[in-house]
């Protein structure tokens, strides 16, 4: 009873026990349509609770790749839980959500699954109720920062109080791990974003010409200088300049960088008349500066004039769970570039890609997603359209790769099908599981099952 005397149904109760969820949740029957649409779902999707009841699930989140990627599907096949596994999904005003999923089978009081429940919620970690958080994604999207790794969440949070100041900053992290990205974001988000980015590789130039280049020179200030030359600190004038790879820059190069930062002017090469040094410097590079210190190959007040602000941006291999929104991000850029109707990946390129180290980091993960749109000719991209070299390495993983669950029973039905022959009987014999058990695990693993009663018979 209420306060006011009237009953408390228990149906109302439970409709505000769900409505209070920040999670979305939703529920469907054996036919896939919905039955159950709480409030949090309603504020994700865009739509109503009475638009989505009775429509199918696919009709309602519109998910990329739907039949590779679904929770639902497995759960219910497989009368088993799935928990945290990511998705795309589009809302009513057709403006895409990432989201991690966790769907259970759905059962009555005999115990036969009659449906399953899922609940939603955005990548960043937090509810996908507080559609805020969207705007939020697209901005970092906008600048080319995509990420729900705590760690660059973090910078990202501070990146509009340090942009917004001249104050200089230090980017360190391993080649191919955004540091540009990071440096053109901070000039994207200061005052000086309408002014020009400029970027030079000290890596790239060799020492006696890296001086003219940055400074510019005078006419007649060398052989073959007849006229003027601006250099990069000239080109960079109101705006942002970009010291790549500054670790590779000569000791006697750094003396005279230290002094731009000090004074804010320089002299160009063969000039008399300093000028002004109007620019806000990022440096960046994937070296130990502190060690370089020590070493004395790197000046160590240098060091400290560019360590004003730091940001260290971790491997790829550190924020695997980025894997999944990458490769969907760089998916749409290929998408339009290329004119193509490619739906997304296999969930076994997903899984596989999970697992490969990215020695190269993002770089090297956008350049094997290139090369596959230009392969894949439609529908889902494939094993087969992954570079050769990629394949071969994700194909033999050393001894200490991590395997997962699905990957540990995969490869113990293998194993026991091949020692008996192809015997499925005695296969599920040996590993205690029916044999609709044995036949899903082999599906999902993606086992052509000729080819596993091939290989056992050439072992005989």
């Amino acid at each position: 009873m209420d306060n006011q005397g009237e009953p408390f149904s228990r149906e109302s109760m439970m409709e505000q026990i769900t409505d209070s969820v920040v999670d979305g949740m939703f529920a469907v029957d054996r036919e896939w349509s919905v039955i159950f649409f709480n409030r949090s779902a309603e504020v994700l999707t865009g739509l109503s609770r009475s638009e989505a009841l009775g429509r199918k699930c696919w009709d309602v989140f519109r998910p990329d790749n739907c039949r590779e990627v679904c929770a639902l599907r497995v759960c219910m096949d497989e009368d088993r839980s799935i928990s945290h596994r990511i998705m795309t999904i589009r809302r009513g005003d057709g403006s895409k959500v990432q989201v991690s999923v966790s769907a259970s089978p759905l059962k009555d009081a005999f115990g036969r699954i009659v449906g399953g429940v899922e609940t939603v919620r955005g990548v960043d970690g937090g509810s996908a109720a507080p559609h805020l958080r969207e705007g939020r994604a697209r901005d970092w999207s906008d600048l080319g920062l995509c990420t729900r790794n705590p760690h660059l969440l973090e910078l990202i949070d501070i990146l509009p109080r340090v942009a917004a100041t001249d104050a200089t900053v230090l980017l360190l992290g391993e080649s191919g791990t955004g540091k540009e990205v990071f440096a053109r974001a901070i000039h994207k988000l200061s005052g000086r974003s309408k002014g020009p980015f400029v970027a030079v590789n000290c890596g790239a130039l060799p020492g006696e010409l890296m001086e003219s280049e940055l400074f510019g020179y005078k006419a007649g200030a060398f052989t073959d200088a007849r006229r003027d030359k601006p250099g990069r600190f000239q080109l960079a004038e109101g705006g942002t300049l970009l010291l790549d790879e500054i670790g590779e820059m000569p000791l006697t190069l750094q003396a005279k960088i230290l002094r731009v930062l000090q004074e804010r002017s320089f002299e160009p090469l063969g000039g008399v008349e300093s000028l002004v040094a109007n620019v806000r410097v990022v440096a960046s590079t994937n070296r130990d500066l502190a060690c370089m210190v020590e070493s004395g190959s790197f000046r160590t007040d240098l060091y400290y004039r560019l360590n004003v602000v730091q940001f260290t941006l971790p491997p790829l291999r550190e924020r695997r769970h980025d894997i999944p929104l990458l490769v969907e991000n760089s998916l749409d850029r290929w998408r339009k570039a290329l004119g193509k109707d490619i739906r997304g990946v296999s969930r076994e390129v997903l899984r596989q890609l999970m697992r490969y180290p990215y020695p190269g980091n993002v770089r090297e993960l956008e350049n094997i997603f290139e090369y596959a749109c230009i392969l894949c000719p439609r529908g889902l991209i494939q094993m087969d359209h992954l570079p050769r070299t990629l394949r071969r390495a994700i194909l033999s993983p050393g001894e200490d790769a991590p395997l997962t669950m699905d990957e540990v029973r995969y490869r113990a039905a293998v194993k026991a099908v091949k020692s008996n022959q192809g015997n499925r009987n005695a296969a599920c014999r040996d590993l205690g599981i029916s044999k609709d058990t044995l036949r899903k695990i082999l599906r999902l693993g993606g086992t052509d099952q000729k080819i596993v009663r091939s290989e056992a018979k050439q072992q005989k």
